[in-house]
């Protein structure tokens, strides 16, 4: 292990966060730098448990203890390697993970839990400032050319493990630019798309063609896919909104968190002065609390919005773990983001009943306080009120990918949940087609993402030559017990 007394002589520390009268005024990540031997200090908490719970928290199998251990010992480019012995892009996953891992933690059973996410970020922050993330092209071509469908984790994941394979891999992206949801749904303030750009560099140096600007179905036919590729990847994630379909639905000024958001992200690329939707002086309300109304929340206050409120239909969260989601179960508390702490007012247990205004114009929606009974809200009497409002932002989730162009003429199947069919090995009933990511999934986190996209690439390996050496792929079937 690492200090062996380092759990009981040090306290959990993470970096700080930039003062919020300034860091409203850019868009660079909100956290300071944090000292290396501060650093080290951290990693020494970790027990080295005999069971390590914090790889069954992490879908990647994340070698936690190890890269902890080796930090410690001050050896950062053993831990680098580690790292990405179980995970391709440990940048983006240490920036914007939820960290199960920490919420399964054994230390966290009684303490603090180890800081498992700022060590993995740092590790490989150093790593590549230090000049040890270089490119890893196979040493041979097996001849087999993979599309790849959507430059998502899930699509970016699959297709470096293909490309070290010695498979000529194509991903298509239907944006104009390639990252998916990295590039144009995670706002600069929570992982500047530098990081994203230099993994490109260092894919495209592996051999991996990227087409941005190509929607399969339309720019390009099934039927040249089918013909061009040996097999295909659909990773196109879970991109379908939730709706709220009440009345004043059609009223200016009510949009989707993913209208919104791009736009922001545009700006900060150099492509526009102005996002199409800017919050600048306005009242704003966002309906849905998870991680997408936090985005929007951080980004209307470094749009200068007059105010900014976020609305959730659940009760306010405990601060402490309920009883009834135990360790190592990721227990829904009360958890206060960086946007969180810049400003607004966060409204739990309503729901919005209709949106209001005048010639077509959106002026405001009318709430009403609920109370959960059987699992189901009821409005509270007497409680309805109107919230004044330029700007409405739905931030409700996901429902599944858009799957008509992939059922109608790639002919995969499609369940009750919307998502793509598919097998425990991520193949479909179609000969050649696999799924991984939230399109088959469903809406979910990041490491999932990545943890299919790399277990999807061992199978298409498999299909495409008898064996592979990549690493053995996790069922499709398997559901986190800490998510």
């Amino acid at each position: 292990m690492a200090d062996p007394r380092g759990f009981l002589t040090t306290s959990r520390e993470t970096p700080p966060r930039r003062p919020v009268d300034v860091r409203i005024l850019d868009w660079r990540e909100v956290y300071e730098p944090f000292a290396p031997d501060r650093l080290r200090a951290q990693a020494g908490r970790c027990m080295d448990c005999g069971i390590p719970f914090c790889h069954n928290g992490c879908p990647l199998g994340n070698l936690i203890p190890e890269w902890n251990d080796l930090v410690w010992r001050d050896d950062w480019r053993a831990a680098s390697e580690r790292l990405h012995a179980t995970n391709n892009f440990p940048e983006f996953t240490g920036r914007l993970c939820p960290a199960p891992c920490e919420t399964a933690c054994v230390l966290g059973i009684n303490a603090d839990a180890v800081t498992i996410k700022q060590v993995e970020v740092s590790i490989i922050d150093r790593a590549w400032d230090s000049g040890w993330v270089q490119p890893q092209p196979a040493e041979m071509s097996t001849g087999k050319a993979v599309a790849v469908v959507g430059s998502g984790p899930a699509g970016l994941a699959a297709a470096q493990q293909l490309a070290r394979a010695g498979h000529t891999v194509v991903v298509y992206e239907r944006a104009d630019r390639i990252g998916g949801l990295l590039r144009y749904g995670i706002p600069e303030f929570k992982m500047e798309k530098s990081h994203l750009d230099r993994r490109l560099r260092q894919m495209a140096q592996e051999g991996v063609k990227f087409r941005p600007g190509v929607e399969v179905g339309v720019d390009l036919t099934v039927a040249e896919l089918r013909k061009r590729y040996d097999a295909i990847v659909l990773a196109i994630g879970a991109t379908q909104w939730r709706d709220l379909p009440i009345p004043g639905r059609e009223l200016a000024g009510v949009h989707q968190a993913m209208e919104y958001l791009p736009g922001a992200n545009r700006v900060q690329e150099g492509d526009i002065d102005v996002a199409p939707l800017d919050a600048a002086g306005k009242h704003v309300v966002i309906i849905g609390g998870g991680d997408t109304g936090a985005d929007c929340l951080g980004t209307a206050h470094r749009q200068g919005a007059a105010s900014v409120t976020q609305l959730e239909i659940l009760p306010m969260p405990p601060d402490a773990r309920p009883h009834g989601q135990p360790w190592p179960t990721y227990p829904m508390t009360y958890r206060v983001s960086s946007a969180h702490e810049e400003g607004g007012e966060r409204v739990f247990a309503v729901s919005t009943e209709e949106f209001v205004g005048t010639s077509g114009v959106l002026e405001g929606l009318r709430i009403v306080e609920v109370e959960w009974r059987d699992g189901r809200p009821e409005p509270v009497e007497g409680s309805a009120r109107v919230l004044p409002a330029d700007l409405v932002l739905l931030a409700m989730g996901f429902t599944g990918p858009e799957t008509s162009i992939m059922q109608d003429e790639l002919g995969v199947e499609v369940d009750a949940r919307g998502a793509l069919v598919r097998e425990d090995d991520y193949s479909t009933a179609v000969d050649g087609i696999f799924v991984a990511g939230d399109a088959g999934r469903g809406q979910s986190l990041i490491v999932w993402a990545i943890a299919e996209g790399r277990a999807a690439a061992a199978s298409v390996d498999r299909y495409l030559t008898g064996k592979s050496n990549l690493p053995s792929p996790i069922p499709a079937s398997a559901r986190p017990l800490t998510v």
